[in-house]
Formats: structure tokens, C-alpha cells, sequence
């Protein structure tokens, strides 16, 4: 998913109810998942792109220290 981020991906998950997405980046030592929610709508809501951005700029800072 280029809106959030380089290397970032959607996997999508359906169970008997409900679709499920979980935005998640690979790394070469790790896998972050970013997001895990509720697709209700055929766009991804902004508040959950905004979350997974900043979830990536903490974890680049922390990766920094």
C-alpha cells in the first residue's frame, strides 16, 4: 500500500461475517503489523492510513537508537 509506506501490504481476511484487513510491512529481519480492521467500506479510512504512518515513523526513530 503506497499511501502508507514503502514495502507496506494488505492481506485480506474473510471469515463467516465479517472482511478483516491486516496492514502489514516486510523488512529484512521483521515483520510489523501495522493494522488489524473491520473492512466495512471499499476505501481504507483515512484514521487507519494516519495510525499506520505514524506506527512506521516510531518504529523508524526507535530502529534509530
Amino acid at each position: 500500500m503506497p499511501s502508507i509506506g514503502a514495502r507496506c501490504h494488505e492481506l485480506r481476511v474473510r471469515d463467516a461475517e465479517q472482511n478483516w484487513r491486516i496492514i502489514y510491512r516486510i523488512d529484512s529481519d521483521a515483520i510489523l503489523i501495522l493494522e488489524v480492521f473491520n473492512k466495512k467500506s471499499q476505501t481504507t479510512p483515512k484514521l487507519v492510513i494516519e495510525i499506520c504512518q505514524q506506527r512506521l515513523k516510531q518504529y523508524e526513530r526507535d530502529r534509530q537508537e
